[in-house]
Parts: C-alpha cells; structure tokens; sequence
C-alpha cells in the first residue's frame, strides 16, 4: 500500500533481461533504509527489492508487469519516481494506491500556466476505467487530482515542487506514463456492472 507521494528520483543504473523478466538496478538515496524482500513502487509500480549493492539496489519485472506498465521503455539513467510502502498509522497525504499499474497513457498536451502546468493525458477507454472530476489518479506513482475529466482522457494541474521532484519535469507530449485508477473508483465501477 502506498500513498502516491514522491520520496525520492532514482537512476536507472543497468537493466538486465533473463527470459521475460527483466532485473532493474537502481540508485537512491533511499538504499540505505531498504531491506531485500521489501516493496517499493517505481514509476508506481510495486516491485520486490531482491539484491542491495551499496547505494544500489535491484527489482524484477514479470512480463505481465511490462506488458502492463511502461518499465519496458526505461533506459540507462532514466530518472523513475520512488515510494516506500506506507507506515500504518502515518498521515495518508496522497490517497490509497496500491502500486499496481491499471494501464498506460500517453501525454497529449502540456499547457504552462503562471506557475504551474496542466498535462493531459489519454488512455484506451476500450479497458473501461474511467476518472471523474475532483477524483484521484496515480500518474507514474504521483497521487494527483482529476481536473477535467472526458472519456478516453483527462488532465491534472501540477504545481512546482510536484514538477521539480518527480519526473514530471522530463515529460514531452507523446511521453508514456503508467495509470493506476481510484480503487474505490474501480470497486463502484465493478459492482454497477454486476
């Protein structure tokens, strides 16, 4: 379970396939506190930290997970947004995200305004998950807020800190990121269709 708020950017220091698996070397700050066996969400995926090297550690993506998410495309030195599992009993300051990725999106368009950016983003509607205005979205394990909600695509106003801290910064339009809807979102939406 994790919040949807940002701890650190890790690098992406190698990345290694063993049949459809592929191993995922990273570099943190955050290391130094991890133990192996622990969860951690990259790009708001939860993975497995498996093996710790001094300040890096390692993670592997099944190939449902890279069929599913957008850890496929990463690069060498690639910055990816990281989050530790949440303490019980700590202040929830995102919303409830549980690190597992619904779909991806890609960016659309990027507006700055005076101070801030609005990213709008679109996804497969095919697949049925759907955002509402005001509602919560986790974009590349950012929790963030709806504001303009239509059928295939929605946007979000991020605010400075948001985009020096996460790797908001490095979007581009066409950019991919990964999507993980509301979860009490997708229960309602799971038992109206019953």
């Amino acid at each position: 379970m994790f919040t949807g708020i940002i701890e650190d950017l890790g690098i992406v220091k190698n990345l290694h396939t063993e049949g459809s698996n592929l191993h995922i070397t990273v570099s943190s700050r955050l290391t130094s506190e991890l133990k192996i066996d622990q969860s951690v969400a990259h790009n708001g995926v939860c993975l497995t930290v498996v093996s710790i090297n001094g300040d890096e550690y390692t993670v592997t993506a099944i190939e449902e997970t890279l069929i599913k998410t957008n850890l496929n495309i990463l690069q060498v030195n690639n910055s990816v947004n990281l989050e530790r599992a949440m303490i019980l009993g700590t202040r929830l300051d995102g919303h409830i995200v549980q690190g597992h990725v619904d779909q991806t999106a890609k960016c659309i368009n990027i507006e700055q305004k005076d101070g801030s950016w609005i990213f709008t983003f679109e996804y497969d509607s095919s697949l049925k998950n759907v955002t509402i205005e005001k509602g919560s979205i986790t974009i590349n394990g950012v929790s963030l807020t709806v504001v303009n909600s239509q059928k295939n695509s929605f946007s979000v106003a991020i605010i400075p800190f948001t985009y020096e801290h996460t790797t908001f910064s490095s979007f581009k339009v066409g950019t991919s990121v990964n999507l993980e809807f509301d979860v009490i979102g997708k229960y309602v939406k799971r038992l109206m269709n019953l």
